[in-house]
């Protein structure tokens, strides 16, 4: 029997860890731009979350909105979290105002590229009609920069690898 070189044994480990379970896998900074569109109201809630290809939640990247009475309103996150706070810990900051821009850069790991996970985005302003994945897109190197148009709040979302 031949001896398995460890030229051969490295790539095959990385490539299994980054498929059993891409938080392990090699990550990398994204920076995700939401703009607002100039809709009238007060400032938007908004659920930034990672979907897998079957449409599941996997994990929340950001939360607008300190308030945590208001976060059932942003229902397609709130029903896969339940609102539990430690999925959010750490990870929370002001609501958004019409017309104006979130940016957060979070680590995510490579093998999700290309994959089928998607970024959501769910939003929600008071006295407003509440809006879930107001904009999804694919998570894809083909997608970089190139911005998706949200359904009522969302004006765009876009995101850069750095």
């Amino acid at each position: 029997m031949k001896p398995i070189s460890l030229h051969t044994l490295l790539p095959v480990a990385a490539v299994t860890a980054a498929l059993l379970s891409p938080s392990m896998a090699a990550a990398r900074p994204v920076t995700v731009t939401t703009t607002l569109k100039n809709y009238g109201g007060d400032g938007a809630y908004l659920a930034l979350y990672l979907t897998d290809p079957s449409g599941a939640y996997v994990r929340t990247l950001w939360v607008a909105g300190k308030k945590t009475k208001y976060y059932k309103h942003l229902t397609d996150w709130y029903r896969a979290t339940g609102g539990n706070r430690s999925h959010i810990d750490g990870i929370t900051g002001a609501s958004v105002g019409a017309g104006r821009t979130l940016k957060v850069t979070v680590e995510l790991a490579d093998a999700l590229l290309d994959a089928g996970y998607r970024l959501n985005v769910d939003a929600a302003a008071e006295d407003m009609q509440d809006s879930p994945r107001d904009a999804a897109v694919p998570l894809s190197k083909a997608g970089v920069g190139k911005p998706t148009t949200g359904r009522r709040y969302v004006a765009d979302l876009t995101y850069r690898f750095e």
